[in-house]
């Protein structure tokens, strides 16, 4: 009988968990809006920079890899644009990570004195990087428009396969499964930051094994590796890949998607996260003993 009643109030306490999310709604936008704020406080130009970096980013990438990848218009359709695709959503993933990693430690004064559920940090810092992300997201209107322009002047001639289709309307789709994977990931992260310091070193060597693994700056065809063969296929289990190309099917390739890359993708941020809340969920009390 007392397992039962354990059991019991074991349910009630994780749908006490989940409540609590829509209880301190209001605490969280507001560390949302004070993390976006301080980004660029002591900066001269501010968020402008949110539409700056990843623009010069593009340029530099653009002028020292265009001439390698980007000569064949063959499945890149308009290389800048290719880029920069997959350079704001890889973006997005490494920062909003990164800063839920280190959210619990960076928030441990808070915790050790008042109490507010632990997991609002780690989701905060990915909602308020997805504000940057959302803003950064000007650069590739900005962008894609110049090209558009251009081609049309030019009679379609530079960029024959490059258009708009309502297609482009689907690109919240991959994005949304971005978010959920970016949660799930920060979450898991949180956690082996209180315990592993370390984790931070370690992850900053994953990401960029990740930034070259994930066809970002090139397809696989370029570098003779067809997705067929054993090197395509461990290539593409990384789910970036599949979102990625996702939201290149719906903005540059005007075509829908594969829908292998949406069920692969989905499966995996979803367990993904689900796996998150639960780690966050069983080691969130031993917490204070480690910040």
């Amino acid at each position: 009988m007392s397992e039962k009643v354990k059991a019991k109030k074991e349910r009630i306490t994780l749908k006490q968990y989940f409540k609590n999310a829509y209880k301190y709604r209001y605490l969280m936008n507001e560390i949302v809006r004070k993390n976006v704020k301080l980004q660029y406080r002591d900066s001269f130009l501010g968020m402008l920079w949110t539409f700056l970096q990843p623009l010069f980013t593009m340029i530099v990438l653009v002028f020292i890899f265009g001439n390698i990848f980007g000569k064949s218009n063959k499945g890149v359709v308009c290389y800048p644009v290719y880029l920069l695709t997959g350079r704001l959503l890889f973006e997005f993933y490494t920062q909003s990570t990164k800063r839920a990693m280190r959210s619990i430690r960076n928030s441990a004064s808070v915790l050790k004195k008042v109490y507010v559920p632990k997991y609002i940090y780690p989701v905060a810092n990915v909602l308020s990087n997805f504000v940057t992300f959302a803003i950064s997201l000007t650069v590739l209107i900005v962008v894609m428009g110049y090209f558009l322009i251009k081609n049309g002047l030019a009679g379609g001639t530079i960029y024959p396969d490059l258009h708009l289709s309502w297609y482009i309307l689907l690109c919240f789709v991959p994005i949304l499964i971005l978010c959920v994977f970016c949660l799930g990931v920060g979450l898991i992260l949180s956690v082996l930051n209180v315990f592993f310091k370390d984790i931070e070193y370690i992850y900053d060597v994953i990401c960029t094994m990740l930034f070259y693994a994930t066809p970002i700056m090139y397809k696989l065809k370029s570098l003779g590796i067809d997705e067929g063969n054993m090197v395509g296929k461990i290539l593409k289990l990384n789910p970036l890949y599949s979102i990625i190309e996702m939201f290149r099917c719906s903005v540059l390739y005007c075509r829908p998607f594969d829908i292998n890359h949406l069920i692969y993708a989905s499966v995996f941020s979803v367990v993904t996260l689900i796996l998150g809340v639960w780690i966050f969920y069983k080691n969130q009390d031993k917490f204070i003993l480690h910040i």
